[in-house]
């Protein structure tokens, strides 16, 4: 009975030192961090970083969280974070060529709808002219020149692949024409057509 005592004590303090031991005897995910740092590298190579901000923001902070865990010993965790950021990095990598050429389909897309507002915005302008209506003609003039010229830029940024600031510059070029040409129908007295 005595001998048993003293196998059950044996092993309760061999439990209890494995078990302080453990912890430290886990190494640091320092090859996971590289591995997730090149992975992320890479997406942002292939402008991950622009065609798919969201993903690769959460991939970035992924990363940052993995170093911070190992910074504070925390190494279990540090790898979980770490895995997690080098596979969302690489899906951004797989995925940024299709975001890219739907994005370019849009801003085709786009371009159209802005040359079609332009027009528009000739004809209004013309019709105001003609109606002798109190509006400022210059400053619609400005904007239709200025989206001329930008038309000729964004396609120039399609064809050289800069694709999201293309269609950056759409985006705002269509609002501006948007509001232009409203604010020019609303000083136009009602045609038949348009009551």
């Amino acid at each position: 009975m005595r001998c048993e005592a003293r196998l059950w004590g044996a092993l309760a303090v061999a439990v209890l030192v494995c078990i302080i031991l453990l912890p430290g005897c886990t190494k640091p995910p320092t090859e996971e961090i590289a591995k997730a740092e090149k992975a992320l590298e890479g997406a942002k190579a292939k402008e991950a970083d622009i065609y798919l901000e969201d993903g690769f923001k959460k991939a970035d902070a992924a990363l940052k969280k993995a170093k911070d865990l190992l910074v504070q010993k925390e190494y279990k965790d540090a790898k979980t974070a770490a895995e997690e950021a080098s596979s969302g990095a690489q899906l951004l990598s797989s995925q940024v060529d299709a975001a890219k050429g739907k994005m370019k389909t849009e801003a085709e897309q786009m371009l159209q709808e802005v040359k079609a507002q332009t027009n528009e915005l000739k004809i209004l302008v013309a019709d105001a002219v003609k109606g002798k209506v109190a509006i400022n003609p210059d400053e619609a003039q400005t904007l239709i020149g200025k989206n001329e010229v930008d038309l000729i830029n964004v396609k120039v940024r399609l064809e050289t692949g800069k694709v999201r600031q293309a269609y950056d510059d759409l985006k705002v070029m269509k609002s501006q024409t948007a509001a232009q040409k409203e604010k020019l129908t609303a000083a136009l007295p009602p045609t038949p057509e348009n009551k």
